[in-house]
């Protein structure tokens, strides 16, 4: 048979073209001005060492034509870079730009490290800091003295969040990964083509990496045992492929919240479930896009895909295979009402912007 036929295809180089003639709307801006809180704007993330935007002055033109008031910056890191990122963006845009702090997690295996983190928690806040972010290598990667992981809910974290409490200042808290990220690499992996793209990215090893359930559970533990800490559970509640789970957590914790950042993929294949879960807690769900460097089209695109009805659209439509999964998504159409605390009003109140 013949190298071109299309039993010989690989999947890999198979990339279909939709023929559903669906709606297409234009949401050019949001129903009201918002706030982005989950962008990454540091060098942290950036392949290169340097800043992930380049020219800052383009960036805030771009939140101006689309209408997003502020942006989230959670790169700060501590120390130096700390001083930098404010300088950078929030002292050069007074209002337009947060920034989160993070800690230096290998304090921890220090016999004061918990002590010295809290001091350095306190000091970024006195610097400007307006909240902490906890990436997912608390949990899968980060190990006290003995060389053992320490899941984010460790009593011995407590005087940090007790910090965060006292200071007000909420935690944007990232636990594990998608599911699909801790199971076998199989034929029945839905991230299979991701995971062969970003092997790192691969937790299935339970001699060296928690289960996704052991890593919610002390999550739960987390916002369970400190009611007066606000925690901001990314990517819906670090859960998106359960909303069920994301729901009860909403309605147990009155200091959980969620951000929807990064997870356009999971909600949209799940439009209804999605929807939903806004309508019951409209006052817990923030807006976030997780999209770096933010870009006008993808700020449109979750416009669109938040305030539509738009049934069938890629949510990643400048990639021919796009990259959370082989499905297209439907918009949620959701009501004026839910809007604005969604786009803005719930990040205000948490951010005391």
């Amino acid at each position: 048979m013949s190298a071109d036929s299309p039993a010989e295809l690989r999947l890999r180089d198979y990339t279909p073209r939709s023929q559903a003639r669906a709606e297409v709307t234009s949401v050019p801006t949001p129903a009201v001005p918002c706030v982005d809180v989950h962008n990454h704007l540091g060098r942290w993330l950036s392949p290169d060492g340097g800043w992930l935007v380049r020219d800052v002055a383009a960036l805030v033109a771009v939140m101006d034509e689309c209408q997003v008031a502020t942006v989230v910056n959670l790169d700060g890191r501590w120390g130096d870079e700390l001083g930098e990122n404010l300088d950078r963006y929030d002292a050069a845009y007074p209002g337009r730009f947060v920034t989160f702090c993070q800690l230096d997690w290998r304090l921890v295996a220090e016999p004061d490290g918990v002590d010295r983190l809290v001091g350095e928690l306190r000091a970024a806040v006195a610097r400007g800091a307006r909240g902490l972010k906890v990436w997912k290598d608390l949990g899968l990667r980060v190990r006290d003295a003995d060389g053992r992981l320490l899941p984010p809910g460790d009593p011995r974290l407590a005087p940090i969040w007790r910090a965060c409490a006292e200071l007000g200042v909420p935690v944007l808290i990232h636990s594990a990964d998608p599911v699909a990220f801790f199971e076998p690499l199989d034929r029945y992996n839905e991230r299979l083509e991701e995971l062969i793209e970003n092997p790192d990215w691969w937790f299935g090893d339970r001699d060296r990496f928690p289960s996704f359930g052991e890593l919610m559970l002390s999550l739960e533990q987390l916002v369970k045992t400190h009611p007066d800490t606000a925690f901001i559970g990314a990517h819906v509640g670090c859960n998106a492929e359960d909303l069920r789970w994301v729901d009860r957590m909403l309605t147990a914790y009155p200091n959980f919240h969620i951000d929807l950042g990064g997870r356009m993929a999971e909600l949209g294949r799940r439009p209804r479930a999605a929807r939903a879960l806004v309508l019951r807690h409209p006052e817990r769900v923030l807006f976030g896009t997780d999209a770096f460097p933010p870009r006008g089209d993808d700020y449109r695109l979750w416009f669109r895909f938040l305030e539509s009805a738009d049934e069938a659209f890629s949510y990643a439509p400048d990639e021919a295979v796009p990259p959370q999964g082989r499905w297209h998504v439907h918009a949620l159409d959701l009501p004026a009402t839910v809007l604005p605390p969604l786009y803005a009003g719930n990040a205000r109140r948490l951010l005391r912007l």
